[in-house]
């Protein structure tokens, strides 16, 4: 089928401008931090004699603050590394190459996406996973629900990137990214206001996270990713990233899963008729 084809030529191309080994670097260095912290810890933990359960608390949370960075960091990847893949080659005039052959617009359209999902996907299991793993091995924790978890961080990351599809079909490279960031901002900012709701017990902070949420619901899901993963201590903190302040239902990440699926459609669409 075209898509898997033209899903196949995005994965070369990105190796050829080396966004894979870039993303690659990153994600290893992030991991070798991550490891290098723990291993520092652990070790201030046996000069010190910590009880057992203080231990595990602490490294559970540094384990949360990890895959907290880790989200930051697949969601800010994905934009920066499929920014330019439609309006850069609309400006460029390097689409013709491919549209001009007898392949359906949709399939050129799929396949770019596929592949980016891919390499998406690739860059969560390692940098996700990989946390998991690192934080397993050195300090023997374990988030709560980690399949579920990264799911919905993966989730987070395909809504993005159909987003950033979306707003490719309609703008230069600079305003898509622009604006994709920006509504990143606006949803992470109205995150945090609805974590500030459980210091300051403010009803109307809830609302303006909750209506920053419908603009944009990449923070609502990783607040419930954080909610599914945290342990209870955590959870019980009023002014965190992981607070049980608020916390998007079932029905939010429906909307989410919505939302992926209209941006997917409506940039399939512009990109089908608009003039390249």
């Amino acid at each position: 089928m075209g898509c898997w084809i033209i899903a196949g030529i995005t994965f070369r191309e990105a190796a050829r401008k080396k966004i894979l080994w870039t993303a690659l670097i990153a994600g290893v260095g992030f991991l070798a931090l991550f490891a290098a912290a723990l291993h520092f810890q652990i070790q201030d933990f046996n000069a010190r004699a910590t009880a057992p359960f203080i231990r595990y608390q602490i490294l559970s949370a540094m384990l949360m603050i990890g895959l907290y960075v880790v989200d930051l960091l697949a969601v800010v990847m994905t934009i920066l590394t499929s920014v330019d893949t439609i309006s850069g080659e609309i400006s460029s005039g390097t689409i013709h190459a491919i549209a001009t052959k007898p392949l359906p617009r949709w399939q050129i359209f799929a396949g770019k996406w596929i592949g980016f999902a891919g390499m998406v996907a690739g860059f969560v299991l390692l940098t996700f996973g990989g946390t998991i793993a690192v934080a397993y091995v050195m300090g023997g924790v374990v988030p709560q629900n980690a399949f579920h978890g990264g799911l919905l961080v993966l989730l987070e990351c395909l809504l993005t990137l159909s987003v950033t599809f979306l707003f490719g079909t309609w703008f230069s490279t600079l305003t898509n990214g622009v604006i994709v960031i920006g509504l990143h901002g606006l949803a992470f900012m109205g995150g945090w206001l609805e974590q500030m709701s459980g210091f300051t017990e403010s009803a109307r902070l809830v609302t303006v996270g909750v209506f920053t949420s419908l603009i944009m619901p990449t923070e609502s899901i990783w607040r419930r990713a954080a909610f599914e993963m945290q342990t209870p201590l955590a959870g019980s903190l009023p002014f965190s990233p992981f607070a049980n302040v608020s916390i998007p239902s079932p029905a939010m990440i429906g909307y989410a899963g919505f939302y992926l699926l209209v941006a997917w459609l409506l940039a399939l669409w512009h990109f089908g008729y608009r003039d390249l």
